[in-house]
Order: structure tokens, then C-alpha cells, then sequence
């Protein structure tokens, strides 16, 4: 994974990992914590390991959220939704 992808600085790019591959690791990682068994450092780096992998999923909801308001956006400032109806209801 590159280093900007969980930093945070360059919100512009989209990370490395997938939405759902991100997703499908964090899960597992809570998996493995939940289980217990592990020593403290494996637990730790596992956490930290969670921790970038919520970063990513986050970044990736931040920009489907910024895509839907930029739609909701034109669709309010076309005064009309894609299929002609009145955009002031949503379906």
C-alpha cells in the first residue's frame, strides 16, 4: 500500500486496495482479534493493520458520498431528475 493512501493527504487519489477488498480484510483482521490467543505485539500490529485498513474504507465512502451530493447537486440545479419527474422527491 503507498504511503499517501493512509495518510490522508491526498484525498484526491483513490487508494490501492479496493472498497470491498479493504472491507473483506478489516473483517477478517476483527475476526482474528475477536478470537484472542494471540501475544500482545501480533495483537498490536493486527489493530494498527485495522486501524489503515478503516482509513481506507472511509476514504472510499468519503468519495462515493462526494459523487452523490455532486449529483444531487445538478439534479436539484436542472430543476428536474433524469427521468423528467420533479427533483424534489428523491425515487
Amino acid at each position: 500500500m503507498s504511503e499517501s493512501a493512509g495518510t490522508g493527504n491526498d484525498t484526491a487519489a483513490e487508494p490501492e486496495m479496493s472498497y470491498e477488498e479493504s472491507r473483506e480484510e478489516l473483517n477478517d483482521v476483527v475476526r482474528r482479534l475477536e478470537s484472542g490467543g494471540l501475544s500482545l505485539k501480533d495483537s498490536l500490529a493486527l489493530w494498527e493493520r485495522g486501524e489503515e485498513l478503516a482509513r481506507v474504507c472511509e476514504q472510499w465512502l468519503e468519495g462515493a458520498r462526494a459523487k452523490l451530493a455532486a449529483a444531487m447537486d445538478e439534479r436539484e440545479e436542472n430543476g428536474t431528475g433524469a427521468d423528467g419527474e420533479d427533483a424534489g422527491t428523491p425515487f
